[in-house]
């Protein structure tokens, strides 16, 4: 019978029905003993915790983020691990999509005022007519476009090198210089590499006119803080990921004008749950069968 490990009690009813003996480990204590062939990784425990774990007596560790970097500095010879495809794309383009129209809108401001009982009008910008620049097409980004559909804007989709596909023409990375000035918001949906960290410079953020929106729901070290800050006020900027992370209470970016923060929530929804599980029964059912996992993203075994 295989064994698999699951971070909390919640998980043993969701499995009940599999014929795998489960065992409750939530990483922040001493690993079971014997042999696990599936770790299902908690979500909310750091990827530093991964380096205590004994690799030897783990057959796969399932993690149940999309993003995984530094994971591959983390996790000890012989180990491997698979990201959550699938399961926070969907909720993460909402969420950018939110921001997008919050800061459109100035939601932020309006709900300042409604605490202070503040009944103030105040012209806002539209996604009407706009002109709104996706930069990253992958899982993310492909789900941002699709829900911006109907909302009679122009998008800019940027990818790593130019080409086209079967939703027309995506830019390169080479072209920002030329592209940023001609936008009016950019979604950023990278995955964090040495080419995408700090790609948000003060450059970057230079280019674009007075008022544009810059939504970041990739990763938090995509952005240069210090230049997001530098231009605060003359751009609007809503993120839920940033650096430093988590953000501190004193940070200046709290109270920066023009930014709306969200705490790194971008896949924590009702979808979550049942999208994880089918990743999970999916790799068992697949382990089962002496079939090898998908989605592994770092496999330090010999000869990998």
């Amino acid at each position: 019978m295989m064994r698999v490990s699951v971070p909390d009690e919640s998980w043993l009813s969701a499995l009940a029905d599999l014929d795998v003996e489960l065992v409750v480990w939530d990483g922040s204590v001493e690993q079971p003993e014997g042999w696990l062939d599936l770790v299902v990784w908690p979500y909310t425990l750091a990827p530093t915790d991964l380096a205590a774990i004994d690799v030897s007596r783990i057959g796969l560790v399932q993690g149940q983020s999309l993003g995984y970097d530094g994971v591959a500095d983390l996790l000890p010879a012989g180990g491997r691990y698979a990201n959550a495809v699938g399961v926070h794309e969907d909720s993460t383009a909402e969420l950018a999509v939110t921001l997008l129209l919050a800061a459109a809108r100035n939601l932020d401001v309006f709900a300042s005022r409604q605490t202070q009982g503040l009944w103030r009008k105040k012209w806002s910008s539209s996604l009407l007519d706009r002109r709104v620049m996706l930069l990253g097409v992958g899982g993310i980004g492909t789900r941002v476009a699709t829900r911006l559909d109907g909302f009679g804007c122009e998008l800019v989709r940027v990818g790593s090198r130019a080409r086209d596909d079967e939703s027309g023409h995506v830019h390169g990375t080479d072209e920002l210089d030329k592209l940023l000035p001609t936008v009016d918001a950019v979604v950023v949906a990278v995955p964090l590499t040495p080419k995408t960290e700090r790609i948000i410079d003060a450059d970057f953020l230079a280019r674009l006119p007075d008022g544009a929106i810059v939504v970041n729901v990739a990763r938090g070290r995509t952005a240069d803080t210090a230049a997001v800050l530098a231009e605060a006020g003359r751009l609007r900027y809503a993120a839920d990921v940033f650096d430093p992370e988590p953000l501190p209470q004193d940070h200046p970016l709290w109270s920066a004008p023009g930014v709306i923060i969200t705490p790194h929530v971008g896949g924590m929804t009702s979808a979550m749950a049942p999208r994880i599980q089918a990743v999970v029964r999916g790799q068992i059912a697949r382990l089962a069968a002496g079939e090898e996992p998908v989605d592994v993203v770092v496999d330090h075994r010999a000869g990998s």
